[in-house]
């Protein structure tokens, strides 16, 4: 039976149970079975809860800009296995904040184990007004517990353009 078909029967049988219980008559049975069926249906939001948002399954992706010297970044996208996750427009502020070693966390999501492609596409600012558009991409190993990753904007004195570095931790 589907998860709903067994909310709506909780629901008569709870009814039904209380409509007892006003008429006075609620006998010790019709008590137990009450808390059984109350028991039952904590179980099962806490079922429901671990099956749609398991903490084992969570990874968190972080931004950080190592000095800045040579770009300045006007967004950013991540996409996770092809799919976009997030976009994000940066601020005169925000840029401020990441310059003095702030770190931005762009999005957490749930994934399964396994493996999996992240790609991150960098637009911005480089010497003499010029746009710099850059992509980086890391392949990682999803196991169980929480998993983090750090795309980090770093300076690149020779080329006078930014690398993107993937700092990967589990």
């Amino acid at each position: 039976m589907s998860l709903t078909l067994w909310r709506r029967l909780l629901c008569a049988v709870l009814l039904l149970c209380s409509g007892v219980a006003v008429a006075g008559e609620l006998s010790d049975d019709s008590a137990q079975f009450r808390r059984d069926i109350l028991d039952i249906n904590k179980r099962m939001l806490l079922m429901e809860e671990e099956l749609l948002f398991p903490a084992d399954t969570r990874v968190t992706l972080f931004l950080s800009l190592d000095v800045g010297r040579f770009f300045t970044p006007d967004a950013v996208t991540l996409k996770l296995d092809g799919d976009t996750l997030v976009s994000h427009l940066y601020t005169e502020r925000e840029i401020r904040a990441l310059r003095n070693g702030a770190v931005q966390r762009l999005h957490t999501t749930n994934l399964r184990n396994g493996e999996h492609e992240l790609t991150a596409f960098v637009t911005g600012i480089g010497p003499n007004g010029r746009e710099i558009r850059r992509a980086g991409t890391l392949t990682f190993e999803k196991a169980s517990g929480q998993h983090y990753i750090q795309v980090r904007l770093e300076d690149d004195a020779a080329a006078q353009q930014p690398n993107i570095v993937f700092r990967n931790w589990q």
